[in-house]
């Protein structure tokens, strides 16, 4: 029994802070002592600020070094953003995903407006990619990740772009786009613990 308890003490923390990721949507090392949930919305403008300011900010010095382990998780709550998060979904099953939330993000005020979100998404895809992605995103499965991804981030949070933060099973929530310093500050300290 002591055998057990011991096992289980040891692996606890881990269950925690290794989320299952199946959609390639994580970055980082799942064994980091720091998990970042991340929810956001790929037509939010404070989700494209935070992504285009604090997020290399945060890959730089945290996820890169092994203290973070990210995950992002996508949420559908404007006009456009649901066929957004498709393609994202289709491109990280061919582990394109970075590549296509980062293009999605920067070129968000074309595509908010004229509706052409594939524009962004092929521009940063060969031509091989773009037909495997295409075919993808019409897959039913991509849909329902949608559907249980949006309705679970409803679940956990209000607003986009929001960060939870876990540590040793404990959790920070972040609303916004906190300032970089006081962040990783707290990040930090979080890790002396």
């Amino acid at each position: 029994m002591k055998v057990f308890a011991l096992l289980l003490a040891a692996f606890l923390p881990a269950f925690a802070t290794n989320p299952a990721v199946a959609k390639g949507q994580g970055a980082g090392n799942p064994s980091a002592p720091i998990l970042i949930e991340l929810y956001s919305d790929f037509e939010c403008p404070a989700c494209r600020a935070f992504h285009v300011d604090m997020l290399p900010l945060l890959l730089r010095d945290f996820v890169n070094t092994g203290k973070v382990y990210l995950v992002d998780h996508d949420m559908s709550n404007h006009q456009h953003s649901a066929e957004a998060t498709g393609y994202a979904f289709a491109a990280a099953r061919i582990g394109k995903y970075s590549e296509v939330a980062n293009a999605l993000f920067q070129h968000q005020g074309e595509w908010s407006q004229n509706g052409k979100v594939w524009d962004a998404v092929a521009s940063v895809l060969s031509a091989a990619d773009q037909k495997k992605v295409a075919a993808l995103a019409k897959d039913p499965s991509i849909q329902a990740e949608i559907k249980t991804e949006t309705d679970d981030g409803r679940i956990k949070v209000a607003q986009t772009p929001t960060m939870i933060v876990i540590r040793s099973m404990r959790q920070y929530r972040f609303v916004g786009s906190p300032n970089y310093d006081l962040f990783s500050g707290f990040l930090n300290d979080l890790l002396k613990r």
